[in-house]
């Protein structure tokens, strides 16, 4: 197998990552590669302090999924918090940054996995073009200058985050040039040192002084006790294939269930009004189920092992009717990055890393250009939620990679950003592209819609592209549809990407039209490892 691709919300990333293939190297090196750079290139989105989830398919081999969220610190309880005169965890600032990060705990678990078949690639070679990125600038994007405009009366009161994301007290605009060489310095570090530092070396330690001094409850203990799990990834069939997600704390089950409830009622004689009026209040079955059952591990419900059984599945089916389920329920918004990837030996990644929020917490490592995520917003202070905050344990993902084994052969490695988006991007990506016959590029650049919030968005309305309100808006109100047009291709809607590898060995890649993104194919010509 020689056919390579890549997909990434960013063209450069994509670049990074399909050099790396074509060299030679493995999907996850990389993997590692590109999320490394698009920590640079998309700061808004994700960071090194964030947390992050894979999935991994070796061909002939099950595939396997990594956990890399981090827990709630050991003083993060809800008595530490009251002490602190909080009634509810604050979305910003040092008391937003809570939870550890996991994304480079999950690269070195990943690392290890790939070692199992392939030398790995040295991480001062994978990581020279993040740090070459930071150091030397990046062109601002439109979302990057959005994000900062939006947040930045938010952040004014961190002064580190103003300093390295509002340089000479300007905001950043579309265009400009923005260098970060803090982060560069700290990725060079980490190139030399290994990941195992920023957990149990010099750079723990400077960390961990660092978040104490700004008022965190995290502590080296939090740091030194972390590491990524490699978990048993959800999978359910449907008449195509074969899909899989991530286990709780992620919202992988509602992914799961959309399409599995869809599989069970489409009728391939459907117009696309009614495909639609299927995946909305499919979501909306799949959402419910998602809010009552996704907790942390450890506060599972005995029906966790059913919920995506057969006779569930047909339950849930059997509640979506020909007009709209009465909506909203309550939800949370995220930031995120998708990126997928298939190697030379046919090794597909799909991958996933955030900080949630906009720039998360705001708090940036001094003398690390390093912005701390804020996922443990996620908990509630009252203890008598099923999330309620307690030391070591998860809140809730909205995170989650996908992947389908498909019965003809074909492998697809899926995802997009966007919070309560991503279940609905994908099923929207994935039906398009399977059961409505459209090509990869079609699926994902077609107009979409988004139930609930997303990423820089607090409504909970059916939100949908203007250029699909006009094909199908009429339809689906006489459904009893409430419909909130915006823009067509707009950013709210998420950065989808997809990867397919045929059982011929051809590659497909597609990334997002909404994104400053490419997906990008290729032969592998190089022999590392």
């Amino acid at each position: 197998m020689t056919a390579i691709g890549f997909s990434a919300p960013h063209y450069q990333a994509s670049e990074i990552g399909l050099a790396v293939l074509r060299d030679g190297g493995s999907a996850i090196d990389a993997m590692v590669a590109a999320a490394a750079a698009i920590s640079v290139l998309y700061p808004h989105m994700n960071s090194l302090a964030g947390d992050g989830f894979w999935l991994i398919h070796k061909p002939g081999e099950a595939p396997r999924a990594i956990d890399a969220c981090g827990p709630a610190a050991g003083l993060a309880s809800i008595e530490w918090y009251q002490y602190q005169r909080q009634t509810t965890i604050p979305g910003r600032g040092p008391l937003a940054a809570l939870t550890v990060c996991g994304t480079l705990g999950g690269w070195q678990r990943a690392r290890d996995i790939a070692a199992e078949t392939q030398a790995n690639i040295p991480l001062p070679e994978l990581l020279a073009p993040a740090i070459s990125l930071a150091k030397h600038g990046i062109r601002v994007t439109d979302s990057l200058a959005a994000a900062s405009h939006k947040v930045m009366m938010e952040m004014a009161r961190l002064d580190e985050f103003q300093r390295v994301f509002a340089p000479g007290n300007q905001l950043l605009e579309a265009g400009q040039t923005f260098t970060n060489p803090d982060l560069g310095d700290f990725i060079e570090q980490l190139a030399h040192a290994g990941l195992d530092d920023f957990y149990r070396g010099a750079l723990a330690n400077d960390i961990a002084r660092a978040l104490t001094a700004a008022g965190s409850p995290l502590r080296l203990d939090d740091l030194q006790a972390y590491r990524a799990r490699e978990v048993a990834p959800l999978s359910v069939a449907t008449r195509l294939g074969q899909c899989f997600n991530l286990p709780a704390p992620t919202q992988g089950l509602a992914s799961l269930l959309i399409l599995a409830i869809y599989d069970r009622l489409f009728q391939p004689g459907w117009d696309e009004s009614v495909r639609i009026h299927a995946l909305i209040e499919a979501t909306k079955q799949a959402f419910l189920v998602r809010d009552r059952e996704v907790l942390d591990p450890r506060r599972l419900s005995e029906r966790w092992p059913e919920l995506l059984s057969d006779s569930h599945v047909e339950q849930l089916a059997g509640q979506v009717g020909l007009q709209a389920l009465p909506w909203p329920q309550p939800a949370a918004p995220g930031d995120t990055v998708w990126m997928g990837c298939v190697d030379k030996n046919g090794v597909m990644v799909s991958f996933i890393q955030s900080i949630y929020w906009e720039f998360g917490s705001g708090v940036v490592i001094p003398e690390m250009g390093l912005i701390w995520n804020n996922r443990g917003v996620s908990f509630s202070l009252d203890p008598q939620h099923p999330n309620a905050l307690a030391p070591g344990y998860k809140p809730f993902h909205t995170l989650n990679p996908a992947m389908m084994l498909l019965n003809d052969g074909r492998r697809i490695s899926y995802g997009t950003m966007g919070g309560e988006g991503q279940p609905q991007t994908q099923a929207a990506l994935l039906t398009r592209y399977l059961y409505d016959g459209l090509s990869l590029e079609q699926a994902i650049s077609r107009g979409r819609w988004l139930l609930g919030r997303t990423w820089g968005d607090n409504n909970h309305d059916l939100k949908m592209e203007q250029d699909l309100v006009d094909i199908l808006g009429d339809s689906l109100s006489a459904r009893g549809h409430m419909i909130k047009p915006v823009p067509a291709h707009s950013e709210l809607m998420g950065h989808a990407g997809a990867v397919v590898h045929t059982a011929d060995g051809r590659v497909a890649a597609a990334s997002d039209p909404r994104s400053n993104g490419a997906g990008l194919v290729g032969e592998a010509v190089g022999v590392a490892g």
